[in-house]
This record gives C-alpha cells, sequence and structure tokens, in this order.
C-alpha cells in the first residue's frame, strides 16, 4: 500500500477498538502498520505468548513509536521464529498545532525548528543493543513528514512547557533507511571524523548533543564499527574498525 493510502484509510475515520492493537492505538501507529501491511488478516498475529503487529513473508515486522525497553522481551522471543523488522518513525519535519483543553480550540499549524535526525533513534536502540547484531533483526527508519497535536495543559504561563502529546498524524512519508546488519550501521559515522576522535568530535560532526554520541559510540563499539585505542584526557578515543 502507497504511504498516501494508508493515511487515508487512517485519519479522519473512526477505527474499530475491538482487537489488542486497535484498542487505545495512535493514528502514526494505525497509518504506518496499514502501509506495511494494508491486509487486516496479517496483523495482530499472536506467536507464542506475544502478539505482533505484522506477520507476513518477510517475518514478523513490529512498529515502535518509543519505549523500546518493553519490546525487547517480545524481540527476543520472535527472533527465536524468523526475521523481525523494527519500524520507527522519526520526526523529520514537524509541525505542531494546539487545543486549547477550555474550548477545543485548535491552532493554526507551526513548523517547529527543531531538525530531527536519524541519530532519534540511538537512545532507543540502546535499551535492545544485545539484539542488533543477530542476523534476524531488521531496522527500518521511516522519516515523515508529521503533525503533531498537543493540549495546552503545561505548567508554564502559556501552558506549552511541561504539556502533553494528544496524537501524531503522518503527512507524508520523505525516506525509509533500511538497516539489516551491522555494516550498515556505518551511515552513523560522520564522513569527517578525524582518524583517531572523542565524543566530543563525534558530537560536533554528527551535529548532536553529546549525551546522543556518547549512546551511538556505545552501540557502534558493541557492533565492531569503531573500537577504543586509548584516551586522552579523561576522553576516551575511538577509531573506525578497518
Amino acid at each position: 500500500m502507497k504511504f498516501q493510502d494508508a493515511c487515508d484509510k487512517i485519519i479522519g475515520k473512526s477505527r474499530e477498538r475491538n482487537g489488542i492493537g486497535t484498542l487505545g492505538e495512535k493514528t502514526l501507529h494505525a497509518v504506518l502498520k496499514n502501509y506495511f501491511e494494508p491486509y487486516g488478516e496479517n496483523q495482530e498475529i499472536r506467536i507464542g505468548g506475544y502478539v505482533a503487529d505484522i506477520v507476513g513473508e518477510n517475518g514478523v515486522i513490529e512498529i515502535q513509536t518509543r519505549q523500546f525497553n518493553k519490546l525487547l522481551k517480545k524481540l527476543e522471543a520472535f527472533l527465536d521464529y524468523c526475521d523481525v523488522t523494527v519500524v520507527y518513525p522519526i520526526p523529520a519535519v514537524k509541525y505542531v498545532r494546539w487545543i486549547d483543553t477550555e474550548t477545543g480550540e485548535l491552532s493554526e499549524k507551526h513548523k517547529s525548528p527543531r531538525k530531527y535526525t536519524i541519530y532519534e533513534v540511538m537512545p532507543e536502540l540502546y535499551k535492545i543493543k544485545y539484539t542488533l547484531d543477530n542476523p534476524r533483526f531488521h531496522l527500518c527508519l521511516c522519516m515523515l513528514e508529521t503533525e503533531e497535536i498537543r493540549l495546552l495543559n503545561g505548567w508554564s504561563k502559556n501552558k506549552k512547557r511541561g504539556s502533553s502529546r494528544h496524537d501524531r498524524i503522518p503527512k507524508g512519508l520523505i525516506d525509509e533507511i533500511h538497516i539489516d546488519c551491522p555494516a550498515d550501521f556505518d551511515m552513523f559515522l560522520p564522513e569527517d571524523l578525524p582518524k583517531q576522535f572523542t565524543s566530543k568530535d563525534f558530537a560536533l560532526n554528527a551535529k548532536i548533543s553529546r549525551e546522543y554520541a556518547q549512546v551511538t559510540l556505545s552501540i557502534l563499539t558493541y557492533l565492531e564499527r569503531v573500537k577504543r585505542v586509548g584516551k586522552q584526557g579523561a576522553s576516551i578515543l575511538y577509531e573506525k574498525t578497518e
């Protein structure tokens, strides 16, 4: 199913809520599930003691928008049976709209200034790090244009800080990035890294925070895409693995 067809099928239509997966299912999850598998008979399939989002000829597909720690036991169980693709959406372009909780009024959309990149997935992948080198594990990053609906219920004066996200509505698919083996994680290595580098160097070259750089390097070290070669003061020195 084309992405726009999946959006048209889900968005603006009432969805049945009598299944395990549809109970409390958010729009983004539902659209992605129908994009990757439009046939309902292949959705919400029980394998062992768990329910998979999708089961097809290429194995299991799990749509996971957050909290990969809750996916771990299910993922380990599925990997014993077949290939598993974890789909993670990233809002490469994000617009925000606000709902006034008192009047119900919905604001006009405004583009978020934040730049979301492939590194957004790294803190989540860290929670399942020890499954990433399993030959049956696959990752699909969906770079999306999204519209985020938030409630004006925060603690700040304008009620935006500390507010709750109500839903995320996908508006377009910009790119699909597939990672099928440890070598594919080399895409997370910035091109202009020096031969030996610290997490600070990595952060500057990747244009991410030091915290994200440290998490990324932990994963890349486990996957043997980089190696520790010493120290520079208190900082660990890394090199790319040949």
